[in-house]
């Protein structure tokens, strides 16, 4: 599975923003998550949808302003995110799980993207 994100740029606190995962490669069932990564500190998990997108899970800090979809027909997972504060900025990157669970952990994820630049500025 290769996994491509898109969608980050420069924006102002209080801006939306909507990121994509294309996805390729395979029709394997796999669960997808988006984590990002702020400089100087770890990758952590922001949100997770389960293959057939009947099931979430949000990270606290971003579960009323971050919504994850996933179109299976377009091989498509999106994150929109509203509201966004300057401790949003970081790169974040999308990850396929094979196990096709809800986890929050980096080690979980069998393949991820490239990463795609999110600054919010104050």
């Amino acid at each position: 599975v290769q996994l491509q994100a898109s969608g980050g740029g420069l924006v102002q606190a209080g801006d939306s923003l909507r990121l994509s995962c294309a996805a390729s490669g395979g029709s394997v069932t796999y669960s997808v998550a988006w984590f990002r990564q702020a400089p100087g500190k770890d990758r952590e998990f922001v949100a997770a949808i389960t293959s057939s997108a009947d099931r979430f899970h949000y990270a606290d800090s971003v579960k009323d302003r971050f919504s994850i979809s996933r179109d299976n027909a377009k091989n498509m997972v999106y994150l929109q995110m509203i509201s966004l504060k300057p401790e949003d900025t970081a790169v974040y990157y999308c990850a396929a799980d094979l196990m096709d669970i809800l986890s929050t952990e980096t080690s979980r994820y069998d393949y991820w993207g490239q990463g795609t630049q999110v600054t919010v500025s104050s």
